[in-house]
């Protein structure tokens, strides 16, 4: 069962759409959740969640200090699912005291919602089912570059037997990390 780790709404459990998605895992989280705490990356972010499944990865900022996310899905039934964890971080954070944060759900393919979105963004998380080619990934790396702001993070997620991630110009690779089967891209927007 997926899980915010930490932040004001840590320990929800998040509802997952069957065997449609594969959630990171919250040990993975928790890694990437600490790294970018550590570089105080979270507080006032905002985030953009492509592939977003069960919006794990944009809860899990917006428990930890995020002021808004955007979680994108074409499938039907994990937009819905996005939709109903996004209420359930919301109500937590209400309950808490926190009315700021705002969570979007675009129930979109990904390439169609980034040809069209005007927003900016300082973190962005995007997390494709394995089976979606390294070119895709990178067709949207390059369509999200003019969205990223001055000095965002992009994280991508891959399965590690997969062929490694060509950059494309504008992004530079600060660190490539393994964790199993998976393996993590952290992205900085070139200066």
């Amino acid at each position: 069962m997926t899980r915010i780790i930490g932040g004001i709404a840590g320990s929800r459990q998040l509802t997952s759409p069957a065997k449609a998605t594969r959630p990171t895992s919250d040990r993975i989280r928790e890694s990437i959740f600490n790294r970018l705490a550590s570089r105080d990356r979270l507080d006032g972010a905002r985030v953009l969640d492509l592939y977003a499944g069960t919006g794990a990865l944009a809860l899990e900022a917006i428990s930890r200090g995020a002021i808004s996310a955007l979680l994108v899905e074409k499938d039907g039934k994990a937009a819905a699912v996005c939709n109903q964890n996004a209420q359930l971080i919301q109500k937590a954070l209400e309950k808490e005291g926190f009315f700021d944060p705002v969570t979007k759900v675009a129930h979109k393919a990904v390439s169609s919602f980034l040809s069209t979105d005007t927003g900016e963004y300082d973190l962005v998380f995007i997390d494709p089912p394995y089976d979606i080619s390294n070119d895709e990934v990178i067709e949207n790396l390059e369509a999200l570059l003019p969205k990223l702001a001055k000095d965002a993070i992009v994280m991508v997620e891959r399965s590690s037997r997969s062929e490694a991630l060509a950059i494309p110009a504008g992004l530079e690779l600060d660190e490539e990390k393994s964790y199993g089967d998976t393996a993590i891209y952290w992205l900085l927007k070139s200066a």
